[in-house]
């Protein structure tokens, strides 16, 4: 009699890339990528957070245990690329058009050398800004004057 494999279970989890080898089969976890792309955005100077900038968010952020709740959105693309959206708070004053490139090539060419496959497209979201040392949010209207 034949045991059946429980290969329904193993398609819940969402796979980035699968290799073959004599040896068996290598699958490269959603949440794997995910880190890597963490990681390499909070790598660049000028990125305060990756994903909510508040307290309740972070916390919010923490406990998640979606990807995309958590300030990244990874996806294949047709042609076994990765899909990735990345949400950030930069610091107040930088380039952000320039922090947001950077942003970009770190996970491209974080993705490419420790996955081997490449990212089709990486589109960065910048969610926030906030004052150096994690401040508060501009949004706060707390702009010092030195006028008085």
């Amino acid at each position: 009699m034949k045991k059946k494999k429980e290969e329904p279970e193993e398609e819940i989890i969402p796979t980035i890339s699968e290799e073959s080898s004599e040896l068996g089969t290598i699958r490269i976890n959603h949440s794997v990528v995910a880190g890597i792309v963490r990681l390499a955005t909070q790598s660049v100077a000028g990125v305060v957070n990756v994903g909510g900038g508040g307290v309740v968010e972070g916390l919010t952020d923490f406990f998640s245990k979606k990807e995309s709740e958590r300030g990244v959105k990874v996806t294949e693309s047709a042609d076994s690329g990765y899909e990735i959206e990345v949400r950030v708070v930069l610091e107040f004053g930088v380039d952000l058009a320039k922090i947001g490139t950077t942003i970009q090539e770190s996970i491209r060419d974080q993705i490419l050398a420790m996955t081997g496959n490449h990212a089709q497209s990486i589109d960065v979201v910048i969610d926030d800004i906030k004052m150096d040392g994690g401040g508060k949010d501009l949004d706060d209207d707390n702009w010092s004057s030195d006028s008085n």
